[in-house]
């Protein structure tokens, strides 16, 4: 995905789109990102039961938990979960962000 332009990465992460399905997405690929396919896994990392995080990530609502998990051990932060906003972010984290993003989309 290395040679696609600003605009269809901003289009992939939904830059700027604030709804909980939005919010979902992005929330569900940083999950995926940071290595864990099983949300129940996730949620142990996070100190949460497992329903708590589907929850969460269905309503496109993540907890404070949540986001300092993502940041701290992925440097997935809440400008990218909530606003889609990449740039911020490690190359690396981007990439597989934008894998996630353009897999959950297909």
């Amino acid at each position: 995905m290395g040679c696609e332009s600003v605009e269809s990465r901003e289009q992939l992460t939904l830059l700027g789109d604030t709804s909980p399905e939005a919010i979902s997405l992005r929330l569900r690929a940083a999950r995926e990102a940071a290595g864990y396919a099983q949300q129940k896994d996730f949620a142990a990392e996070a100190g949460l039961s497992a329903t708590t995080y589907n929850s969460q990530e269905k309503r496109g609502a993540p907890s404070i938990p949540v986001m300092k998990i993502l940041y701290r051990r992925h440097r997935i932060d809440f400008n990218f979960v909530l606003h889609g906003d990449f740039a911020q972010l490690p190359g690396d984290v981007q990439e597989r962000l934008f894998e996630a993003l353009a897999a959950a989309k297909r």
